[in-house]
């Protein structure tokens, strides 16, 4: 019984850090400005890094940055859309 245990735990163990490989191999594909404005973006500012957005599609290998200021018009209009859907 140990071992069939130690076998799952092992492959486990594979299946986490090929996950975690998949994830920081699309942390490289992070651009360099707001896919919305085209601001610049610096990897290396903490407040940047902290305040701005990142979206991550998977299955389609997409990574998209965004700034403050239009991640909050996205949700703002987002709200609006949902709000004019619930007084239909």
């Amino acid at each position: 019984m140990g071992s069939a245990d130690r076998k799952i735990k092992r492959a486990q163990k594979r299946k986490k850090e090929k996950d975690m490989q998949a994830d920081l191999d699309l942390f490289e594909k992070l651009g360099d400005e707001c896919e919305a404005c085209q601001k610049p973006y610096d990897k290396k500012d903490r407040e940047m890094v902290s305040t701005w957005s990142v979206v991550v599609r998977k299955e389609e290998q997409i990574v998209r940055l965004y700034c403050p200021q239009c991640w909050q018009f996205a949700m703002d209009l987002i709200e609006k859309v949902e709000e004019e859907e619930n007084n239909e």
